[in-house]
């Protein structure tokens, strides 16, 4: 693991942490669910991902990422493939083990410009005090149909993949397809992929040249 001195000083952005009625966070859940929400905003750092054990798991409709460097891409991913991220909403829904969390989010693919709205369950699971586990559900599911018909996160700079989004979510919706060993394998391979693609800050320096920090 990274030394405090290489990763830089923690900055969490997200400090008004929006909790249902009779929820509420420890300093260091909150610490955690800001951290997070920094990193579905586009704003990753290394600090933050120090919060991360090195054996912890990122799950989305797209992916499943597995370790550090599979899981580091994926965030730094997002600075590539969008130019803007807005966080429309938020509101964390239980303390417990996950923490459980509504997202809304606005995303503008780089070079095109298509806008998407995609509204999610966040599962925030702990192990002591460090993330083990992060779930991205879609509308509360992780669909394993029709619109597993991504690769790799650069699936989304594609145009034509865009044109058939709708229809493709609008078919899975009705089809309540899940768990294709076809999908599975899609999402493993951006995992991998995408690490060879998208670099990592190697040390503060290069985070904060990116921004980040």
């Amino acid at each position: 693991m990274a030394s405090s001195n290489s990763v830089g000083d923690l900055n969490i952005e997200s400090k008004n942490i929006k909790t249902a009625s009779g929820v509420s966070l420890s300093d260091h859940q909150k610490t955690i669910v800001g951290s997070v929400l920094d990193l579905f905003a586009g704003r990753p750092s290394l600090a933050k991902l120090q919060l991360w054990k090195d054996e912890a798991e990122f799950t989305d409709p797209l992916t499943i990422a597995k370790g550090r460097k599979q899981y580091e891409a994926q965030w730094y991913g997002l600075q590539t493939a969008f130019s803007e991220i807005e966080r429309l909403n938020h509101e964390v829904k239980s303390n417990g083990n996950p923490i459980e969390m509504d997202l809304d989010t606005r995303y503008v693919v780089k070079g095109i410009g298509k806008e998407q709205k995609i509204s999610s369950k966040i599962e925030i699971w702990m192990e002591g005090d460090k993330i083990v586990k992060v779930a991205d559900k879609w509308d509360g599911s992780l669909p394993e149909g029709t619109i597993a018909q991504v690769s790799s996160i650069w699936t989304l700079l594609s145009p034509l993949w865009w044109y058939h989004y709708n229809e493709a979510w609008a078919f899975y919706l009705w089809s309540f397809t899940w768990e294709t060993t076809i999908w599975r394998a899609f999402r493993r391979l951006n995992a991998v992929t995408v690490p060879n693609i998208v670099g990592v800050p190697k040390n503060a320096k290069e985070d904060a040249e990116r921004g980040n920090q």
